[in-house]
């Protein structure tokens, strides 16, 4: 193997130091950074593409809502439907954590002048969020002047900014974080000295190919949370969603997500030109189906979900009834401007719609503070897990984000002065070596890894479709050419296609592994719910090997 040195002390040029080290630039990893730095530390923000990135600021979405208790009252109310939602995959000690954080954390948000908008017609039944039984306090988040103020507050607070560079690997000594390895835009390798590393990565919506996330959501985080003794928790429960496509069923180059509130005034068909094969939905099905937008077995709904699947290649058609068009409500209304202006889309457009992986409710295993299994490594955002469960209540996402960032940022920081105070903690090696190699035909393995998951692990899952994508996934790790480099861009591509491959190995397992169906998790061959299995499943990594297991009371 070509191997390479890196000296943190001696090369200025490819060495960096700070307390705190961030990765990730969506909402989570801004807030952290920004709670990190408050209590005057440095810290460093990185994104493997540019700041703003991620599922927060994804194109293809017309707004970013997140919820709250209405008040102190309503806690305890939206912790129960948290856990009932979450179908019992929801850790209750995270749910309760989160939902006390809420309201304190909004009243943060707008203290540091970040502009939130409120429903002018809250009560209106389209401001009910997704699974919920009730309207919550929902808070809408102007993206543009969001990014304003977060870029004001990243200079206030001299929060040194590494846009375009990619976490390759974080380093550890004595069970503790000693630094990071980071390939920069270049494509040169720097070694960044840290006491706290915090993960905000993002999901996994990068194993599929058809997603309904950026280029930079690839879960490579959860996989370098694994290689360091870490667990992930509930990986089974992937959000899927409608979104627009065109004839063929290909969608634009950035997906838009298809507004699910439109459902009840809809019909369903396959040609909408000779307006051929009508789908016959019942009235209250679909009524049922506009009450949520990712896909759950829980409900009769279901079915519509299974029509969008069985129609992929093509897209499955929606047509509007005038009623939609004679009173439309203020958050479909709100949908279709942005539509016209992004798209040049209106209600009488030929809409085709098919099955996108859209969020995690899974992820790493932290507890109420945003800390993993090893000390100094903090996680928050969708690359973390047990908040969520089966099944996620729309606007937690968002809602996560902004808690849990402002937590891990607030822990990481007390960690890191925890070790400025210890005189004891040094790092033994300064001179870091790693070992360059690639994969061969790296690009062909990617694409039978991202359709293996569409094939095995969208909506509708067998024991012999999660069979088939395992199998080729394990033959391609069992077969694959791996080579010496000197190329980093290689290696770095070469890590990142190891990291999917693992990771998909670990998500084929647990999706076969509960053997029932449960929220967003649905098994054709046993469509119901098992209390035996009413338990949740981690992923951990021993002796590069996967391990898939229930979790352990």
């Amino acid at each position: 193997m070509i191997r390479k040195r890196f000296d943190s002390m001696d090369n200025k040029e490819l060495a960096m130091t700070c307390d705190v080290l961030v990765v990730g630039a969506g909402i989570a990893g801004i807030m952290a950074a920004i709670e990190a730095a408050r209590e005057k530390l440095k810290v460093v923000l990185m994104s493997s593409s540019h700041i703003f990135s991620g599922s927060s600021f994804y194109p293809g979405t017309w707004g970013l809502g997140l919820i709250a208790p209405e008040d102190e009252e309503d806690e305890e109310d939206l912790i129960q439907t948290i856990l009932t939602v979450g179908c019992g995959m929801a850790d209750e000690a995270m749910v309760r954590s989160f939902v006390k954080e809420m309201r304190p954390t909004i009243a943060y948000l707008q203290e540091m002048g970040l502009q939130l908008k409120d429903a002018k017609e809250k009560n209106q039944k389209e401001f009910i969020p997704c699974f919920d039984h009730k309207t919550r306090s929902w808070h809408g988040v102007v993206a543009d002047k969001a990014r304003e103020r977060f870029k004001e507050l990243l200079q206030e607070l001299e929060i040194t900014l590494l846009p375009y560079c990619e976490l390759v690997d974080v380093m550890e000594e004595d069970r503790r974080i000693a630094g990071a390895l980071v390939c920069e835009r270049n494509h040169e390798l720097r070694f960044i000295e840290t006491k706290a590393v915090i993960l905000a990565t993002g999901g996994y919506g990068g194993l599929f190919e058809k997603k309904l996330t950026t280029s930079d959501i690839t879960g490579t985080g959860q996989f370098i949370a694994l290689e360091h003794g870490c667990r992930l928790v509930n990986m089974e429960f992937m959000q899927m969603m409608p979104a627009l496509v065109n004839k063929e069923g290909k969608a634009s180059e950035v997906p838009i997500i298809f507004n699910e509130k439109t459902f009840r005034y809809a019909t369903l068909q396959q040609d909408f030109e000779t307006d051929q094969t009508v789908m016959e939905c019942d009235k209250n099905i679909l009524e049922q189906r506009a009450a949520y937008g990712p896909f759950t077995s829980r409900m009769p709904s279901r079915e519509i979900d299974f029509l969008i699947a069985r129609h992929e290649k093509e897209g499955l058609q929606v047509r509007y009834n005038k009623e939609l068009l004679e009173d439309m409500p203020e958050f479909i209304r709100t949908y279709f401007d942005w539509l016209k202006k992004k798209r040049n889309l209106t209600p009488d457009s030929d809409i085709r719609i098919s099955m996108f992986a859209h969020a995690a409710n899974g992820g790493i295993k932290i507890n109420e503070e945003g800390a993993t299994d090893l000390q100094g490594l903090f996680a928050c955002g969708e690359v973390t897990g047990g908040m969520h469960g089966a099944d996620r209540i729309g606007g937690l996402s968002t809602a996560n984000g902004f808690v849990f960032g402002k937590k891990a940022g607030k822990a990481a920081a007390e960690y890191a002065k925890e070790c400025l105070k210890d005189t004891g903690i040094r790092n033994k090696h300064r001179e870091k070596e790693l070992s360059l190699w690639e994969i061969a035909n790296r690009e062909q393995i990617k694409t039978d890894l991202q359709r293996s998951m569409m094939d095995g692990s969208m909506v509708i899952r067998s024991e012999k479709g999660l069979h088939r994508a395992l199998e080729t996934i394990i033959t391609w790790k069992d077969n694959m050419i791996v080579e010496s480099t000197t190329d980093v861009k290689a290696y770095v591509d070469s890590r990142k296609l190891w990291a999917q491959l693992q990771l998909a190995t670990g998500i084929l397992q647990a999706e076969r592994l509960r053997k029932e169906s449960r929220g967003s998790h649905y098994r054709a061959d046993y469509p119901s719910t098992d209390s035996q299995y009413a338990k949740r499943i981690e992923i951990k990594l021993q002796d590069n090997c996967v391990i898939t297991e229930f979790e352990e009371k």
